[in-house]
């Protein structure tokens, strides 16, 4: 049942389409590592100092020189990693066997394949973010005892504070974004200073647009997403962490100042032209994703270690 090239010219296009407007509410990484496109799979990453953060007088006198400043320099190399799952679709899930299946079958199987390779990339960033010997000595902090959020009587909003005022210092910016893994959101929402603060103007649950507001974040998220070991123990991506980073609300090339990227190769990823496979009596959806999450401004994050 081969494909005719008038089928694949329509379905390659609308399908990479599908998968690069992909989203999972469980993924969470995409927060601290948006994706950019590179336009070669190897290179050094853009980082960035100080210097990319703080803002600048601009002002010159009539005749006077003209300021000059230069933003991010090359650091660590990278070199994009070549993902790539296939997913059929079974000739007894459509009426007629002879032809493709219709866009909605494809867009089904192209998605089950983005949600496996979406947690093999969640589980690379979440890795890199909860390093901590990628964070300096001021910009990360290890909570014991009463200083642990499960603990009503730590001192939750001052913690939040120094880690905020650390970054500051470090880049000249605050932190946007704070991303909580599953049982760290559940100990900050339910610490008895932050209930207290919405005693009076709402009874319901608190959520993590409420907690952007009360702790002064652009948003917090929540990384869901779970992992089985090899002997199928289910475990929480994001573990006991909390990251704090500065990333631009919608950043579209790498040259802007961020905490972290994930670095694309243009036009990834992409779906491969379906092709028939007699054995199995199905038609087979081929992903490629062509990517690698970096850290490109470290300066502009905090890591809380063991916060429940």
């Amino acid at each position: 049942m081969p494909m005719n090239p008038s089928q694949a010219r329509v379905l390659d296009p609308i399908l990479t389409t599908v998968v690069q407007g992909y989203r999972n509410a469980d993924f969470a990484g995409s927060a601290l590592f948006p994706r950019v496109p590179v336009p070669v799979a190897g290179g050094k990453v853009l980082e960035f100092g100080k210097e990319a953060f703080l803002a600048y007088n601009t002002q010159r006198a009539p005749g006077g020189p003209t300021k000059r400043i230069s933003f991010g320099y090359l650091g660590k190399p990278y070199a994009t990693e070549n993902h790539a799952l296939e997913a059929p679709v079974p000739r007894e899930y459509q009426r007629d066997a002879s032809k493709v299946p219709g866009i909605n079958l494809g867009t089904r199987a192209v998605n089950l394949v983005m949600r496996a390779e979406g947690l093999g990339l969640e589980v690379q960033q979440a890795a890199l973010a909860t390093d901590a010997s990628q964070y300096g000595v001021n910009n990360k902090i290890t909570l014991s005892g009463t200083s642990k959020f499960s603990d009503d009587t730590s001192d939750i909003f001052g913690t939040f504070d120094d880690a905020k005022e650390a970054v500051r210092t470090s880049c000249g910016t605050y932190p946007n974004v704070a991303l909580m893994g599953p049982k760290a959101f559940r100990a900050v929402k339910n610490h008895a200073k932050v209930v207290d603060r919405f005693k009076y103007t709402s009874k319901e649950s608190i959520t993590p647009e409420m907690l952007a507001g009360v702790l002064e974040f652009g948003k917090v998220v929540v990384g869901a997403a779970v992992q089985a070991t090899d002997a199928g123990v289910m475990g929480d991506v994001w573990g006991n962490y909390i990251v704090l980073a500065y990333v631009p609300p919608a950043p579209s090339q790498a040259e802007e100042p961020s905490y972290g990227y994930t670095y694309t190769l243009e036009g990834h990823p992409m779906v491969e032209v379906p092709y028939w496979d007699s054995n199995a009596k199905s038609w087979v959806y081929g992903v490629t994703d062509e990517r690698v999450p970096v850290l490109s401004g470290i300066a502009s994050g905090f890591l809380i270690i063991n916060p429940y």
